[in-house]
C-alpha cells in the first residue's frame, strides 16, 4: 500500500494494523514511523468509527516516539472521544488495551490504570464459555499483559498473557501463537525474578520451569519469527534458566545473542538484553569474587538505563536505577551507589508505589465484580429465556403481560400451538421435534410485525403479543404467521406431512370502544386458548377468533371449508369495520 491509494479495503488496513502492532512491541521507532507514513491516508479516509480511534491511538505513540508529549495528551483524548462513538467489541477492546499501553509509556499511570480497567472489563464480556472469539481479542490481551507489567502488576500481566495465549491457541495463525508463547514465556521469567528478589525461591523456580516450557513450545511451532522477536526469545530462554539456577548453562547463550543483538537489534532489545546479561553478571560476582563480573554488570547496567530511557521504558529505567545503586554499593563504592539511588528516588517514591498497590486493588475488584454481573446476567437469562428456541420462556411472558395496562389502547394475544406434533416426536425422533420447535419459533418471530413479541408458552404451545393491534390487524397478523409456517420447506426432516399452526386470538380492545374488555391478561389469554381449541376441532392449520356476525355473537370465526386461513366473513385487512361481515 502507498500513500495516496485511491482503492483500501479493510483487509489492507488490517494487514496494516499488524505490522503497526508488531513494530510497536518491538520498540522499533524507524519501522513504526514508516508503516504509518504509508498508511495514513487510508486511516484518514475510512469512514468507520473504529479507524477514527486507531488514527488517533496511532498518532498518540507516534507522539510518545518523537518525543512530543502535548502531541500524545491529545490524540489519546482524541482516540477515546472515537470510541465513544464504536459499539463494544473486541476491536474497541483492542484499542483500549493499546491506548493504556502508551499511556503507561507516557508515564501517565492513572490514565493506563483507569483504560487498562476499561479493556479488561471489555474482555472479559467478549469472552463467554464456548464462545467464538474474534483475533483482535488475543491481542487485546498482549498488549493489557504489557500494560500491566508497566505498572508493576507482574501476576495481573502473567495472567493477561495466559488468557491470550488460550485464545491463540484455538486460531489457526501460527504468528499469534508464537507471539503469545513468547509473552508467556517473557513474563513468567520477569515474575520469576521479582519472586526471587523477594525470597521465594520456590515460586519462582516453577514460574522458571513454565517460561522454559513455553519457550519450547513456541521453537516446536514451525514458524519464522522476525530476528528481533526471535533473539527475545533466546535472552528470555537464557534469563529463565538464570532464574532456573543453571547459570553455566545460561552464560554462553546470553553472550551469543548480547552480540548478535548488539550488531542488528533495536534500541530496546540492546537494553533488555544487557539488563538479562548484567543481572547473570550480578549472581555470579555472588558466588565468585574477582573475575570483573561485578564491575561489567555495572557497566551494562548503565548502558541498559539508557536504552530504556531512550524507548520510554520508564518502569525499566527505574529498575537499573535501583541495581546500580545496589550494585555499587555491594562493590565498596558508596558515593556512586548514592548517586543511583537519589536517581532512583528522584523518579518514583512510596506515593508512587501506593497508588500502585491501590490500583492493583481496585484493578482486581472491578474485575471481580464484573464477572459477579456477568454471573448474574447469565442467571438471569436463563431464568427468563427458553434454551431450545431463544425466545422468552413462560416466566418471561407473565413478567410482560403483568406490565401491560388494558383498555388504554388495543391488545391482541395470539396462541399458537404446532398441529399433530405428538406424532411428530412418536413417529421421528424427540431430536427432529426439537428442530420443528427450533424452526416454527424461527418463523414467527421473522414474519412478525415490528414490535410484535413472540415467546414459547409450553410444549409445543407459543403465545404472540400484539401490541396496538385492533382484532382485524391481529388476525391479518397471525394468518401471516400461519401461512409461513404452512408454506415452509420441512423436507429435509423425515416428516410424514409438513408442519403446521392452528392459532386462537383474543383481542382487548380500547376502554372507549368496548366496555367489557377483559379483566385482566388472563382472561384474555383464555379467551385466545379456547378459540385455539376450536382451531384445533375445525380442522387444524386455521386461525379462529371471536366476532360479531349479524350482530349475533359467532364465537369462532371458522377458517374456512377444507383449508387454512381465517373465515372470508372475517376482515383482515382493516378494510371492513372490525368483527362485521365484509
Amino acid at each position: 500500500m502507498t500513500p495516496g491509494s485511491t482503492s483500501v479495503t479493510h483487509g489492507d488496513l488490517d494487514a496494516a494494523l499488524r505490522r503497526l502492532l508488531a513494530a510497536s512491541g518491538r520498540d522499533d521507532a524507524p519501522a513504526f514511523r514508516a508503516e504509518l507514513d504509508a498508511v495514513e491516508p487510508a486511516l484518514a479516509a475510512a469512514s468507520e468509527p473504529r479507524w477514527a480511534a486507531w488514527r488517533h491511538a496511532l498518532d498518540a505513540r507516534r507522539g510518545l516516539v518523537d518525543g512530543d508529549r502535548d502531541a500524545t495528551a491529545a490524540a489519546v483524548r482524541a482516540a477515546r472521544a472515537a470510541l465513544g462513538t464504536c459499539r463494544p467489541s473486541a476491536s474497541t477492546a483492542l484499542v483500549l488495551a493499546y491506548l493504556a499501553h502508551v499511556e503507561a509509556a507516557a508515564d501517565h499511570l492513572d490514565a493506563a490504570m483507569l483504560l487498562a480497567i476499561d479493556a479488561s472489563l471489555l474482555t472479559e464480556q467478549l469472552t463467554p464459555p464456548d464462545a467464538e472469539v474474534p483475533r483482535a481479542l488475543h491481542q487485546a490481551h498482549l498488549w493489557l499483559s504489557l500494560t500491566l507489567t508497566a505498572l508493576d502488576l507482574e501476576e495481573l500481566a502473567l495472567d493477561q498473557a495466559e488468557q491470550g495465549y488460550r485464545i491463540a491457541d484455538a486460531l489457526p495463525d501460527l504468528a499469534d501463537r508464537w507471539q503469545l508463547l513468547r509473552l508467556c514465556a517473557q513474563q513468567s521469567t520477569e515474575l520469576a525474578q521479582t519472586l526471587r528478589r523477594r525470597g521465594d525461591v520456590a515460586r519462582s523456580r516453577e514460574l522458571a520451569e513454565n517460561a522454559l516450557a513455553r519457550a519450547t513450545d513456541a521453537r516446536e511451532l514451525g514458524f519464522e519469527p522476525d530476528p528481533d522477536d526471535l533473539d527475545r526469545l533466546d535472552v528470555v530462554q537464557a534469563w529463565a534458566l538464570v532464574c532456573h539456577d543453571d547459570l553455566d548453562d545460561a552464560l554462553g547463550p546470553l553472550r551469543r545473542v548480547h552480540r548478535r543483538v548488539h550488531r542488528t537489534g533495536s534500541t530496546w532489545l540492546r537494553g533488555y538484553t544487557d539488563l538479562a546479561l548484567a543481572r547473570l553478571l550480578g549472581r555470579l560476582s555472588q558466588l565468585h569474587s574477582g573475575g570483573g563480573h561485578g564491575e561489567e554488570a555495572a557497566d551494562l547496567l548503565v548502558d541498559a538505563a539508557g536504552a530504556f530511557a531512550a524507548t520510554a521504558d520508564r518502569r525499566r529505567y527505574r529498575q537499573c536505577l535501583l541495581e546500580l545503586g545496589q550494585a555499587t554499593a555491594a562493590m565498596g563504592r558508596p558515593a556512586e551507589a548514592l548517586h543511583w539511588l537519589d536517581a532512583y528516588r528522584a523518579d518514583t517514591g512510596q506515593a508512587h508505589a501506593r497508588s500502585r498497590e491501590l490500583w492493583a486493588e481496585m484493578f482486581v475488584r472491578r474485575s471481580r465484580l464484573r464477572e459477579a454481573e456477568r454471573q448474574a446476567a447469565v442467571l438471569r437469562r436463563h431464568a427468563l429465556e427458553d434454551p431450545l428456541t431463544g425466545l422468552g420462556n413462560r416466566r418471561s411472558a407473565e413478567r410482560r403481560l403483568s406490565g401491560l395496562r388494558l383498555g388504554g389502547e388495543p391488545l391482541s394475544l395470539a396462541v399458537v400451538d404446532v398441529d399433530r406434533f405428538k406424532e411428530v416426536n412418536d413417529d421421528t425422533s424427540h431430536s427432529h421435534g426439537d428442530e420443528v420447535l427450533r424452526r416454527v419459533a424461527a418463523l414467527l418471530r421473522e414474519h412478525s410485525r415490528v414490535g410484535d413479541e413472540v415467546y414459547r408458552w409450553a410444549g409445543d404451545e407459543f403465545l404472540v403479543v400484539l401490541p396496538t393491534a385492533t382484532q382485524s390487524q391481529a388476525l391479518a397478523a397471525v394468518e401471516r404467521l400461519r401461512a409461513a409456517v404452512a408454506d415452509a420447506d420441512w423436507r429435509d426432516l423425515p416428516l410424514t406431512e409438513p408442519i403446521t399452526v392452528s392459532i386462537g386470538v383474543a383481542t382487548a380492545p380500547a376502554a372507549a370502544d368496548d366496555a367489557a374488555a377483559p379483566a385482566g391478561w388472563r382472561s384474555l389469554f383464555d379467551t385466545a386458548d379456547l378459540h385455539l381449541f376450536s382451531a384445533k376441532r375445525g380442522g387444524r392449520n386455521r386461525v379462529r377468533a371471536p366476532g360479531l356476525v349479524d350482530g349475533g355473537v359467532d364465537g369462532a370465526l371458522d377458517g374456512g371449508a377444507g383449508h387454512g386461513g381465517v373465515d372470508a366473513a372475517t376482515p383482515v385487512d382493516g378494510a371492513a369495520s372490525e368483527g362485521t361481515s365484509a
